[in-house]
């Protein structure tokens, strides 16, 4: 399972690359329903295109995130206020006298302190880093659809949520931020052959037992352990990852566009780092094909799956 990658968050590369327009009423809709819903995860770099906004709907953007970045530090503000008034007592206390509970306030406020200036932290920088473009489940992202002839770019959720399904498919299904290539015809029929996209991404992550990648049994009495790994396609490269989504509906609920990235058989260096799936990153060339399926000629898809790039995945230990 794809469970993070490193994705291409500025929207104007697509643009640049692709000839791909903006669907910048989603783009607004969803900058919207994140100052109502604590749950919505933007990548900073994917707003970081939109800071110099002055005018229309990017300007109205502009204006959202700076709206959310007020309201998020006057949020870590007072959670700083807090716990600095909480160490205080902590320390006042056990200048008296040491005790446990003191102690454990003590431990529990400094590391909120930490917590609540590195967010305030985060906020304030301009510069991006590399993981202010990675995505884990639930986190939004930028992906490449066709509509009406054109290539349209769309924010959605790492984790697809079919049209037509109950909310509660996010909890009884948390996997579905994947789509498995022995299930397209099965879980997915509705969007294989229906809704294609894809995603711009530089790598990808797995969490991997640490026994495999160390192609081991588990010794008497290990519990298993896992290692978070990254891989990376050699030569460099952005890969055209291969997605479904869906636009999902209900009365008085706000849509969610969504997706899940298709993963299949690792090729043997990822199988050999520990880990059984890997993502599909299309041709260049297969592109339109992808982007305009036929439900008719599912064959025709399964050959743009088979026929994709095959980088070697040179992968390291990240956690």
């Amino acid at each position: 399972m794809c469970y993070s990658a490193q994705i291409v968050a500025d929207y104007r590369k697509y643009l640049r690359m692709f000839g791909a327009v903006l669907s910048i009423r989603d783009f607004v809709d969803l900058f919207w329903h994140r100052k109502n819903d604590a749950g919505v995860r933007i990548p900073k770099a994917m707003e970081a295109p939109f800071t110099e906004a002055s005018t229309g709907d990017e300007g109205t953007i502009k204006a959202l995130i700076d709206e959310y970045v007020a309201e998020q530090k006057l949020r870590y503000e007072q959670e700083l206020f807090k716990q600095r008034t909480r160490l205080a007592d902590a320390e006042r206390k056990l200048a008296a006298k040491h005790t446990k509970a003191a102690a454990e306030s003590q431990r529990i406020s400094s590391s909120k302190i930490d917590w609540a200036m590195g967010k305030l932290s985060d906020l304030r920088r301009t510069d991006l880093l590399d993981r202010d473009s990675r995505i884990f489940p639930g986190w939004y992202a930028l992906v490449m659809v066709e509509e009406n002839g054109q290539r349209v770019l769309k924010p959605m959720r790492y984790q697809c949520r079919p049209c037509g399904k109950p909310a509660f498919y996010d909890t009884k299904y948390p996997g579905t931020y994947n789509a498995r290539r022995d299930n397209l015809t099965g879980f997915w029929r509705e969007q294989f052959g229906y809704s294609h996209g894809v995603m711009l991404a530089t790598a990808f992550y797995e969490n991997v037992a640490r026994h495999k990648a160390e192609h081991r049994e588990l010794a008497p009495g290990e519990k298993e352990s896992n290692l978070v790994l990254e891989f990376r396609p050699r030569p460099e490269q952005e890969m055209l990852v291969a997605c479904l989504w869906s636009r999902w509906t209900a009365p008085g609920q706000p849509d969610l566009l969504s997706f899940a990235a298709i993963t299949d058989e690792p090729p043997p260096e990822v199988a050999a780092a520990g880990h059984d799936r890997c993502i599909v990153p299309i041709r260049r060339e297969n592109l339109d094909l992808w982007l305009r399926p036929d439900p008719r000629v599912l064959d025709a898809q399964f050959s743009i799956l088979d026929d994709r790039e095959r980088p070697y995945y040179e992968h390291r230990m990240v956690a």
